[in-house]
């Protein structure tokens, strides 16, 4: 029994990732020097092609980093002199503010319960807040901030950077990246892709920004500061030693999923999340965390488990059905499924039918 995954990251990998992985050691990628001809030319066709993929304005820049939790130092190293501002409502957002706290700035920060949104529309941004910091897709609580919220505020706050992390919503977000200074993303959620790849899809704005505080004397991250990363960019290079048979896979996929289609990824996960809420919707002894319906992850269904009086996690592995547990203080009461790409609507149907299986009381429609 081959196991499908349904972790919310590391994930079910790619469909055709083994294939190209396969194809990356054939073609001796493993070895190649990171300032060589051949890889400038790979490094070129990935940024091409995520551009295409995602709509990203031919002028923005991409930076290969660790981590999406890499991203989000390197953020606010280069775009906060002292004060970001941060919508938190989960594990995530909150570590993106720990980490402007760690770097000496003054961070302010607007609270949501976990597994609640934010009124956006009545959110007024302090004058002195330099960047405005969102996590678009909560993963610790499967709530997602609405794209047009942020296209909303970005338009209210022109003078404001705005940075977005898209790690597990990414490629199904749909953004618009005019209006917006530092995207980030690590591959190993949406992307399919084992971990170990950030990227970072960052706004000629903001590299004037990190100049501008370099001028100051205010530290910027010395190496990994983006007129470093962009000094080697320009170059179609990486500012060190890269995962370079990472970034090949990467292209790859990308390449797949633009013959695939961007519309009918999106389409096909709306699908599958419909799917899945619909299901939990009608339950008694589960249900999804998130209850309004404008806020709920299409990428990440969280589901309290509290009432269900079964191991279902184990009882689904035993299936060949891997899901992630709780985050945090719910990793026993509640359990994360997620929706990406590498997910067929074939997969969620089979696992709705499994939890069906279980025999939770459905409720009655009055």
């Amino acid at each position: 029994m081959k196991n499908i995954f349904f972790t919310p990251g590391p994930t079910q990998l790619y469909p055709t990732v083994q294939r190209h992985f396969q194809n990356g050691f054939k073609g001796d990628l493993g070895s190649i020097s990171h300032r060589s001809e051949q890889f400038q030319e790979m490094y070129q066709e990935l940024v091409s092609s995520l551009k295409q993929l995602l709509g990203i304005p031919q002028d923005y820049h991409i930076f290969i980093v660790g981590s999406g939790t890499e991203a989000m130092e390197r953020t606010i190293q280069n775009c906060v002199e002292k004060y970001s501002l941060h919508f938190v409502n989960g594990s995530f957002s909150k570590r993106f503010f720990l980490i402007a706290q760690d770097l000496g700035k003054k961070p302010i920060k607007i609270d949501a319960l976990s597994g609640e949104g934010f009124a956006i529309e009545k959110i007024k941004i302090p004058k002195r807040t330099e960047l405005i910091c969102f996590t678009q897709n909560e993963t610790s609580s499967g709530v997602m901030i609405p794209t047009e919220d942020i296209t909303a505020l970005a338009k209210k706050y022109p003078d404001k950077l705005i940075a977005v992390d898209i790690v597990s919503s990414v490629p199904y977000v749909d953004l618009d990246y005019k209006l917006l200074d530092c995207v980030f993303f690590s591959v190993q959620k949406g992307f399919g892709l084992p971990a170990g790849l950030g990227i970072m899809i960052v706004s000629p704005r903001a590299i004037q920004k990190a100049e501008g505080l370099s001028q100051k004397k205010i530290s910027i991250g010395s190496y990994h500061s983006f007129p470093n990363l962009l000094h080697y960019a320009q170059k179609q290079q990486t500012h060190e030693t890269p995962p370079l048979l990472a970034m090949y896979l990467l292209e790859r996929v990308i390449k797949d999923m633009q013959k695939r289609g961007i519309d009918k990824i999106r389409s096909e996960t709306d699908q599958k999340a419909k799917l899945l809420y619909d299901f939990l919707d009608k339950q008694d002894t589960v249900a999804a965390f998130v209850k309004e319906r404008r806020v709920r992850s299409q990428t990440v269904i969280v589901i309290d488990i509290k009432k269900a009086k079964k191991d279902i996690k184990k009882i689904l592995a035993e299936k060949g059905f891997i899901v992630g547990g709780g985050y945090g203080e719910n990793k026993n009461t509640q359990i994360r499924i997620a929706n990406f790409p590498a997910h067929s609507v074939q997969d969620i149907r089979r696992l709705i039918r499994e939890l069906k299986n279980l025999r939770f009381t459905t409720k009655i429609s009055p």
